[in-house]
């Protein structure tokens, strides 16, 4: 196993930053199973593969702005259950939230 510098890495992405937040999701997608490792896997830990792939350039800044499966799951989740958490009045909280902002009549 050879040693990865960040020096290494640094020349396929833009700052240390960005490195860590590549290598982190990199890391997540490897040690959950979603994706497979684009290099040997070498009996290493999922953040040396990520660094790994990253300091040959097979992994980019771009995998910031993909949007993971997982990610749209757990939106679309997020999303059905709000819309049926119901209050007490039996209104949803998007629409109690909106009947809050809208503007009442007054009746003189």
């Amino acid at each position: 196993m050879a040693r990865i510098t960040v020096e290494d890495c640094l020349e396929n992405v833009d700052n240390r930053f960005e490195l860590v937040m590549v290598s982190a999701k990199r890391a997540r997608q490897i040690s959950t199973g979603g994706k497979e490792p684009l290099v040997p896997w070498e009996n290493d830990k999922p953040t040396v593969v990520a660094l790994r792939e990253i300091e040959e350039g097979l992994i980019t800044a771009d995998i910031l702005t993909e949007v993971d499966q997982s990610d749209e799951e757990l939106f679309a989740m997020d999303m059905l259950e709000a819309s049926f958490d119901v209050g007490t009045d039996g209104q949803t909280e998007g629409e109690a939230e909106l009947a809050a902002k809208a503007p009442t009549e007054s009746k003189e």
